[in-house]
């Protein structure tokens, strides 16, 4: 230990180095205290605390602890930034513990945001239009979700016009009617009942087609129950392209196919208007259920 105290050459952090054979650092005994204290020229005493600028070691420490510390701060770079002292607990025999860093960002976090965690249902639309090569991005990403089977049930009409938009008035619950009109598109999201005639060459490793035809209850079920699932990609999909989607069911499902879907023979299930918001949200999210309230492990 030198007598007086000494910087290091560089404004780099500089390692933290406690040879065992330092008479001050011996088995048992406390280092100098002071501020001009150093160790081998680069570490310095800043209050209770031995640093070199990279890693803060106790006073205190044995040439064993220094060790450990250095090992647990070599493998967990220490966070500059905590506004806090690190907890009394011993990490790996380092007294005090040691601050490691904030975990770096999940690179899935701004998808997550598109798709859920800001994602909000507009009140009111921008009249900013939506393309129809948008579109067929869209459909192009929901056809890839996973149905049974590969069946794919799921049809969808999508209406770009505000005169097509006019026409769904008659069957739309009244407030439902500007989230249409206003929409750069709505989405008939329907699903076609007799699906099972693609089975053939989108399932070709087994023999479905048959399968679902002699079994109507079957048929309707899974093409209901698979037309949701690829609904619901709809929606994910389309915020993911940067569109907001307002779904909705407050319609009469029979004259919604009496007017768009009789020469298909599909039957609609749910809308889904899709744009830009008009403005941000003017009130809280609304309440979700807690896990413990929606979810068993069982």
């Amino acid at each position: 230990m030198s007598g007086a105290a000494t910087a290091p050459d560089t404004d780099l952090p500089q390692a933290a180095t406690i040879p065992a054979t330092t008479p001050a650092m011996t088995q048992g005994t406390s280092p100098p205290s002071g501020p001009a204290a150093s160790v081998e020229g680069a570490v310095h005493l800043e209050g209770d605390r031995v640093s070199d600028g990279a890693a803060d070691i106790p006073a205190g420490t044995t040439p064993a602890e220094g060790a450990a510390w250095e090992r647990v701060v070599g493998e967990h770079a220490l966070d500059e930034h905590a506004g806090t002292e690190p907890p009394t607990e011993h990490v790996d025999g380092v007294p005090g513990g040691a601050r490691l860093a904030v975990p770096e960002p999940d690179p899935a976090e701004p998808a997550l945001a598109l798709a859920f965690r800001d994602a909000r249902t507009p009140r009111r639309w921008s009249a900013r239009p939506v393309a129809d090569e948008t579109l067929r991005t869209l459909y192009d990403l929901v056809r890839l979700g996973p149905t049974s089977a590969n069946c794919s049930p799921a049809r969808f009409v999508f209406l770009r016009s505000r005169q097509a938009r006019e026409r769904l008035v008659p069957a739309l619950s009244t407030g439902n009617v500007e989230l249409v009109l206003d929409a750069a598109v709505t989405v008939i999201v329907a699903h076609d009942p007799l699906f099972f005639e693609q089975m053939p060459r989108l399932w070709p490793a087994a023999e479905l087609r048959s399968w679902f035809a002699a079994d109507a209850a079957l048929a309707d079920e899974t093409a209901l129950r698979n037309g949701t699932l690829q609904g619901g990609y709809l929606i994910i999909a389309a915020r993911l392209l940067g569109l907001d989607a307002a779904p909705m069911s407050g319609f009469d499902n029979s004259r919604v196919d009496d007017l768009f879907l009789s020469g298909q023979g599909w039957r609609s299930n749910f809308l889904v208007s899709l744009g830009h918001a008009a403005e941000a949200p003017d009130r809280p999210r609304a309440p979700r259920l807690a896990f413990d309230e929606a979810c068993l492990l069982l």
